[in-house]
């Protein structure tokens, strides 16, 4: 694990060898964004890496779960206008996961290299900017097609839309900058079936769990539709030319058709930023604090939610606008 987490901290460490100035849409924090749009006719790329790892000591057999998860999202956005940032991103995904099945979720052990996984679009509308009217106002909608489910790493059509909320204000001669989100996203999504190896090979580690012989892993392929509803809050700290450190804390919940309220977790962790004029790199570690409902059978962590979830995630941001 020491070896992937250096991996991802590789080009931020030659970020740090650039020069100062920092623009517009640079995003100070990992989690939490800010409100500033780019100017019309600029453009930015984005390469996001996030690192999701440790869902507990597994359950198949006990104590020898492995768990990491890699989402990659390549971005290109532009100013329309003034007010208006336009965004296409392609994402993509590796895992590689064992010692652990989660009935309804994970069947087993799934492994591979990276893999393209959905596509997204966004529009960002700024309504105030901290440049002219003290405080920064701006909303997001984003409509997003995926093929992969992120969890198991299993086949997955999943379409979703969100809309989003950001605050920022700067105070001491803006050196800090307070950050708000909030925001809801819908998702309609269907499963394919299982081929008939994996399912009768989840069939059998849900009965050694159990301890039933006539259990059986259920994977439902009927539509699922969810709602998810978010909260985060951040700090950020230019604590020297080009360099800031901050905070950022998220909550999210999720309502699914059938059950009600399917999950909630609580995450917070610091982040180290540095920006110059052109280009800028963001490095944030984010921990599960809590988070609560569906748990997976022989789950020893119950004040965490680990089915959807993961207990650490390390998330890497480089941005380069032109």
């Amino acid at each position: 694990m020491k070896v992937r987490l250096l991996a991802l901290a590789v080009p931020f460490a030659f970020a740090a060898q650039l020069t100062p100035l920092a623009h517009a849409d640079e995003n100070l924090l990992g989690y939490v964004a800010g409100t500033e749009t780019l100017p019309q006719g600029a453009s930015e790329i984005y390469l996001i890496m996030t690192h999701r790892l440790d869902k507990g000591e597994g359950n198949y057999p006990a104590g020898s779960a492995d768990y990491s998860a890699y989402d990659y999202q390549f971005e290109y956005e532009r100013g329309i206008t003034h007010r208006l940032t336009g965004t296409l991103e392609l994402k993509g995904q590796s895992i590689d996961t064992s010692g652990l099945v989660i009935d309804g979720y994970m069947p087993g052990a799934e492994s591979y290299g990276f893999k393209l996984s959905g596509v997204e679009g966004k529009l960002k509308y700024n309504f105030l900017s901290m440049a002219k009217d003290d405080i920064g106002l701006s909303t997001t909608f984003s409509l997003q097609q995926n093929w992969l489910d992120p969890h198991s790493g299993k086949d997955k059509d999943t379409t979703k839309f969100e809309l989003g909320l950001q605050l920022q204000k700067l105070f001491l001669d803006d050196q800090l900058s307070l950050m708000a989100n909030t925001g809801f996203e819908g998702t309609y999504a269907k499963r394919d079936p299982l081929d008939a190896a994996t399912q009768a090979s989840a069939d059998a580690a849900i009965q050694a769990i159990t301890g039933d012989p006539a259990a059986t892993f259920e994977w439902p392929t009927e539509p699922e539709m969810e709602i998810e509803f978010n909260l985060g809050l951040g700090a950020s700290y230019r604590f020297a030319p080009n360099w800031n450190i901050g905070l950022e804390t998220e909550y999210q919940t999720e309502f699914e058709t059938e059950v009600g309220q399917e999950r909630w977790t609580w995450f917070a962790g610091p982040s180290i930023h540095y920006g110059s004029k052109q280009w800028w790199a963001t490095l944030t570690w984010f921990e599960q604090l809590a988070g609560g409902k569906e748990q997976y059978i022989g789950q020893t962590d119950d004040d965490l939610h680990l089915i959807e979830k993961t207990k650490h995630e390390l998330r890497l941001k480089l941005g380069y606008n032109f």
